[in-house]
C-alpha cells in the first residue's frame, strides 16, 4: 500500500488552547562524538520543526557545546566523555524518565566503547523503560547488529539504508521492490519492531506484517543528513504518542515531501538543513486538507 497525505493528517495532533510546554512531546537525542556533531543537531532541529515541544540532545561534552552554538532552541546534556562510553550513561537515567521518546545513534561513531555504550543503553531502556518509544539510526543501528534480540517486543523503530539493513539482518536485498518489501516485512517480524528501509522507495514494515511504500523524495536526498531529518520527524510523532508504524509511515512521507519542495526550488544541489525550513510548509498543507 502506498503512503499518502492522509497518513500524516491522521497523526498530526490538534493543538489545545490550554496546552502547556511538554504536552506535545519531549524528545531525547543521544548522539554526536569527536568526529560528528551536525547529525544530532539536525535531528533536534527537525523535531522542533515538526512540532515537538522540547528537543534535548545528550552528547559528549565538546560536541554538546558545539551543538549549542548551532541554535538557541536546542537543549544539550553534556556527557563527561569525548565519545560515548558506558561510564557516561548514568547521566541519562533521569532523562529517560522525563522523555516521551528517544532517538539513538546520529553521529555517535563506531568505536568499540561507543558500541558497548549503545548496547548497555538499549538494555537499560528495555529493562527499566519498556514503554518508552525509541528510534535507532546510523551508528546506533550498527551497534544493535550484534544484539538482534534486543528490539524484540519493544516500541522501537529501526531506520537502516540498504548496507545497514544487510548488516543488521545478514540478508542481501534484491533489486525489485516486491522482493525488498518481503525482506523488510520478514526483518520486522524477526526483530519484533518497526523497520524503515531508506531507499528510492522507502519500505516500512511492522512486526504484525503491515507494509507500506513511500514514493516521496528524490535523488537529491542522497546528501548527508537527510536521514537525521527523517529521524527527527519520526521521533516527534513517537514523542507525541503515535504508535511506531504509523509514526514512521508519516515521517517518511513528510521528509520526502520536504525534499521534493527543496528540489523544485534549488534543483539537486540542496543540503539537509534546507529541509528544515520546508517542514512547516509540508505540515501546513496537510493540516489545510483535513
Amino acid at each position: 500500500m502506498r503512503v499518502g497525505k492522509k497518513d500524516v493528517s491522521a497523526v498530526l495532533p490538534k493543538r489545545r488552547r490550554g496546552a502547556h510546554k511538554g504536552d506535545y512531546g519531549r524528545l531525547l537525542v543521544v548522539g554526536g562524538g569527536s568526529r560528528y556533531v551536525g547529525a544530532p543537531a539536525l535531528v533536534g532541529l527537525a523535531a522542533l520543526r515538526s512540532g515537538v515541544d522540547l528537543a534535548i540532545i545528550a552528547a559528549p561534552e565538546k560536541a554538546a557545546w558545539t551543538i549549542n552554538s548551532f541554535s538557541p532552541d536546542l537543549i544539550t546534556i553534556k556527557l563527561p566523555c569525548r565519545d560515548l562510553e558506558p561510564t557516561a550513561l548514568s547521566e541519562l537515567r533521569n532523562e529517560f524518565k522525563l522523555s516521551t521518546a528517544v532517538v539513538v545513534g546520529p553521529g555517535l561513531g563506531t568505536l568499540a566503547k561507543t558500541r558497548d555504550a549503545v548496547i548497555e543503553l538499549s538494555r537499560a531502556l528495555k529493562e527499566a523503560h519498556p514503554n518508552l518509544p525509541a528510534l535507532f539510526d546510523a551508528d546506533g543501528l550498527k551497534a544493535l547488529a550484534s544484539e538482534r534480540s534486543l528490539p524484540q517486543g519493544m516500541h522501537w523503530v529501526l531506520t537502516p539504508h540498504a548496507r545497514e539493513f544487510e548488516l543488521l539482518t545478514g540478508v542481501d536485498l534484491p533489486a525489485d521492490i516486491n522482493g525488498r518489501a518481503q525482506q523488510v516485512k520478514a526483518a520486522a517480524k524477526e526483530l519484533g519492531c518497526t523497520v524503515l528501509l531508506k531507499a528510492w522507495v522507502d519500505i516500512i514494515a511492522s512486526p504484525a506484517g503491515e507494509v507500506k511504500l513511500n514514493y516521496t523524495g528524490n535523488p537529491g536526498m542522497t546528501v548527508g543528513g537527510t536521514g537525521d531529518v527523517l529521524a527527527g520527524i519520526v521521533g516527534t510523532f513517537l514523542a507525541q504518542g503515535v504508535e511506531p508504524f504509523k509514526a514512521t509511515v508519516a515521517g517518511a512521507w513528510a521528509c520526502g515531501q520536504a525534499g521534493d519542495l527543496c528540489l523544485r526550488e534549488k534543483g539537486n544541489e540542496f543540503v539537509a538543513s534546507d529541509l528544515l525550513d520546508k517542514l512547516p510548509e509540508v505540515f501546513r498543507k496537510v493540516e489545510g486538507g483535513r
